[in-house]
């Protein structure tokens, strides 16, 4: 139990260096070159390559320890906070190789921790706490390797150190099978949304005399030939903005107590979820029925696409429930034939093409202009309904994964402390994962 488990200094039992200053006209294009891994890659328990900055193989002599493994524990040590949590992560097999950048601290077992264990202490509330406390500065938040080092905790003996990161990385392991599932059925609708409204698939097939490879009541919904525009037979060429309503958002005064902590999620930009998990279903602040009625914001429907169109511009997620989101945001609702999902693939499509109009770098803003310059050819409604139909399946099953793996996360947030400080026997927690989880 806690009491009879020694109290040390995280410096004391664990491996810390921090990173390398590489300089950015170093920096390539190269997919296969080392990936470098800073503050901006890091995002609350995750890793996010959105925006990759990779390195020459061929410059790597003399950087032996500044390799990241599977495992390791990485930290922001500028901006440590954000909205969302403590940017830390665990490093992944799938996010080597990669190099560390200065500024952000790596953190791995040694004789006496286990690095499993480790993930879970830099998890902890306590943890958290102790970097809001003790970080420095005012418009740059930042934490020094020394402050890190001098965290200290009860460190149990190696067996039970090794049980308790099972035990919690169980729960992790079916939040990380639930993401990959996720990943694979969001590639699948968004490559059948390529397929019929992008590169015509079907139509080529019947220009080229190809076999059918869908069903025949689906196939002979499809024209045989494209028109002089290039577009499908039939198929009307419109603006973004008339297949969709544009809803705007607002923000109840901060300074009214009683607008906020009610039952209303309220969503912005650090709500987004992965791109794999589409659905926002929590948020971190939520509001009340009179901070609802008493301001700009606007309640929509579970299945609405929301999109971010300042500050952090382009992130999307579909509601997957009724909330209301704040006034840097867009919300989308199809109108006429065009479906929730339609509606949200058609917006990433947008996205995309934004960023490839910018040549990768990001674009400032997101206007209802934008919506009206952005056009694309439009199908007749039966292969809407169609398409609709056989994605929707893909989107419930995410959307239950979602919901489940939050479920799973909440066990895990209940039982990390009690687990690492000693006050939940492991014999009992894992009684209790067997009934629950």
């Amino acid at each position: 139990m806690e009491g009879d488990w020694p109290k040390v200094r995280l410096g004391d039992v664990a491996n810390l260096m921090t990173g390398y200053p590489f300089k950015s006209q170093h920096y390539i294009d190269d997919v296969d070159a080392p990936r470098l891994i800073g503050g901006d890659n890091i995002a609350q328990g995750n890793l996010r390559w959105d925006s990759v900055r990779r390195w020459p193989r061929d410059m790597t002599d003399g950087l032996d320890d500044y390799w990241l493994e599977p495992g390791d524990v990485v930290l922001a040590m500028d901006r440590p906070w954000i909205e969302a949590g403590l940017k830390r992560a665990a490093v992944g097999p799938h996010d080597v190789p990669s190099l560390l950048i200065q500024r952000t601290s790596r953190l791995r077992g040694t004789d006496e921790l286990d690095t499993a264990f480790l993930r879970y202490v830099v998890g902890s509330q306590s943890f958290t706490q102790y970097i809001l406390n003790v970080q420095t500065g005012t418009a740059v938040p930042h934490i020094s390797p020394a402050q890190i080092r001098a965290y200290s905790f009860r460190l149990p003996p190696k067996p039970e150190q090794r049980a308790i990161a099972h035990i919690l990385g169980t729960l992790d392991d079916k939040i990380e099978l639930n993401r990959r599932r996720n990943q694979t059925l969001e590639a699948m609708a968004r490559a059948l949304f390529k397929d019929w409204f992008v590169d015509f698939g079907p139509v080529r097939a019947k220009m080229e005399g190809r076999a059918p490879y869908l069903p025949a009541d689906l196939w002979q919904l499809f024209p045989d030939r494209l028109d002089d525009e290039g577009k499908p037979e039939g198929w009307e060429i419109q603006q973004l903005s008339e297949l969709l309503t544009i809803i705007g958002g607002g923000t109840p005064k901060t300074s009214v107590e009683e607008y906020w902590g009610g039952d209303i999620p309220w969503f912005s930009v650090v709500d987004t979820p992965s791109a794999s998990d589409v659905f926002v279903v929590t948020t971190e602040k939520t509001i009340t029925d009179q901070g609802l009625a008493d301001s700009s914001a606007r309640l929509i429907p579970k299945g609405t696409t929301i999109i971010s169109a300042r500050g952090t511009v382009g992130n999307l997620a579909i509601a997957g429930r009724d909330m209301t989101f704040n006034q840097s945001c867009y919300a989308l609702r199809g109108t006429g034939d065009a479906g929730d999902y339609f509606v949200y693939l058609a917006t990433q499509q947008m996205v995309d093409q934004l960023k490839s109009m910018a040549h990768g770098s990001v674009f400032s803003t997101i206007t209802r202009q934008t919506f009206e310059a952005i056009q694309r050819p439009v199908p007749p409604q039966a292969v809407l309904t169609e398409f609709e139909g056989l994605v929707t399946g893909c989107f419930d099953a995410i959307l239950s994964s979602v919901e489940q793996s939050q479920t799973l996360a909440q066990l895990r947030d209940t039982l990390l402390p009690k687990l690492i400080s000693g006050e939940l026997r492991i014999a009992d927690a894992e009684k209790f994962l067997e009934r629950v989880a």
